[in-house]
């Protein structure tokens, strides 16, 4: 039997300056998202603030209409992995954890993003966890970035660095089957990215391919479970997960993380390219 033939889609520099502004739409999104999580506020009032930011961008929400999704964003509270439907009904509480999905769309290019936040005070095992996630992000995001700068580099190299990233944080499920995603003017499009995996495999990492790294852990079993809603993925064994997604594009020079507000320079340093032109205002 035949593989598929995977469809990427290489950007050139101009049409990554276009996504760097849909990112960067995604990015104030979520800053403000992230500011108003707190106890008694609904997952539906933080879809709103959402939708408000990204329409007073000229943006126009990704996620809202995709195959039937309802609403801007996905926000999945603890046991909750990804694809959770904001409700009026979830209210958030002290201790929870919330992992916030969001996507904009400006000029026909695609940004996605997402966080993990906690409510108030959390058990420290949560807080360790999502600090785990986030480097787990970072580093295989930094993998990219080595490996198109080496001219060797394989996607799967990204899915080795995050795996080996989550296994020195501590015992942790990576969950199975979802992960990250090429870019574009599409949301989601070739390659599929996993979390985990063996090095050396997979494209080449090379100038102008854009993805979204997004490691999703959990406190327990990788196994999960799609509610009847259609939509919901929650962890199998009930544990709390966590999930957090940056998009970035490869550039001649370096790694550019389309929605971090400073275009992962602190997190990345000298990987992060040099020339990062301003979006068309």
């Amino acid at each position: 039997m035949r593989r598929q033939q995977l469809k990427i889609q290489l950007k050139t520099t101009e049409q990554i300056v276009k996504m760097r502004a849909a990112g960067l739409v995604v990015a104030e999104a979520l800053e403000r998202m992230r500011q108003a999580v707190a106890p008694g506020v609904s997952t539906a009032d933080l879809d709103a603030i959402a939708e408000s930011v990204i329409r007073d961008a000229g943006a126009v929400p990704s996620f809202k209409g995709y195959h039937g999704y309802p609403a801007t964003i996905c926000s999945s509270v603890n046991e909750q992995i990804v694809h959770a439907i904001p409700s009026e009904k979830q209210v958030l509480q002290e201790g929870d954890l919330i992992s916030i999905d969001c996507g904009a769309v400006l000029d026909g290019w695609h940004g996605d993003s997402a966080i993990t936040v906690a409510v108030g005070e959390v058990r420290p095992e949560l807080a360790k966890m999502a600090a785990v996630a986030e480097d787990a992000m970072w580093a295989g995001l930094a993998a990219a970035a080595r490996g198109a700068a080496s001219g060797r580099g394989k996607l799967s190299d990204i899915s080795y660095a995050v795996e080996r990233a989550v296994r020195a944080g501590g015992r942790y499920g990576i969950v199975e089957g979802y992960g990250g995603h090429g870019i574009g003017t599409e949301m989601h499009q070739d390659p599929h990215v996993l979390n985990y995996g063996r090095p050396g495999r997979g494209i080449s990492l090379t100038n102008g391919l854009c993805l979204a790294i997004e490691p999703m852990i959990t406190l327990g079993s990788p196994k999960s479970v799609e509610l009847s809603d259609g939509w919901t993925v929650i962890t199998k064994d009930r544990s709390v997960a966590a999930h957090v997604e940056h998009s970035m594009a490869l550039l001649e020079d370096g790694i550019w993380v389309l929605t971090a507000f400073d275009g992962g320079r602190e997190r990345l340093g000298d990987l992060v390219t040099s020339r990062q032109p301003a979006p068309a205002s």
